[in-house]
């Protein structure tokens, strides 16, 4: 178990999940939340393939904490279907202060785990992460 300095021992499953998502797309978008309690992140929530951005922005809380990953499809100006696995880093403003904190110093080793990550995003407020900062940061 890692010491809080160094970020929350990251759960298997969050691993295993991710590796669906990347490989076999069984999931649009996963939400992580850290569990406090058992000092380690852990996944919270899966979304359906068929399921939109939307859908995975509503599964956000608004004033607590959470990591994110979510597949995004798009086509390019050349017409090529394509899609890019965003990190979402989500630390609302009205979250509490602590639970900045740990996320944040979680943030890198958690990302570590997670091998196939290709954008990042830090998000406090949903439009920060609006469709139009998602579709820019994917071209």
């Amino acid at each position: 178990m890692a010491n809080a300095a160094s970020g929350m021992a990251v759960n298997d499953e969050c691993k295993l999940k991710f590796l669906e998502l990347k490989a076999k797309r069984t999931h649009r978008f996963i939400i992580y939340k850290i569990d406090e309690k058992l000092k380690q992140v852990i996944v919270e929530k899966l979304g359906e393939p068929a399921l939109g951005y939307e859908d995975f922005t509503a599964s956000l809380p608004e004033n607590e904490c959470r990591y994110a990953i979510y597949d995004f499809d798009f086509v390019t100006k050349e017409n090529c279907q394509k899609s890019k696995i965003f990190f979402i880093a989500w630390t609302p403003d009205s979250s509490r202060v602590r639970s900045k904190m740990l996320y944040a110093s979680s943030k890198e080793r958690f990302k570590r785990e997670l091998d196939g990550i290709q954008v990042e995003l830090q998000a406090t407020d949903p439009t920060e992460m609006g469709m139009d900062v998602i579709r820019g940061r994917a071209n």
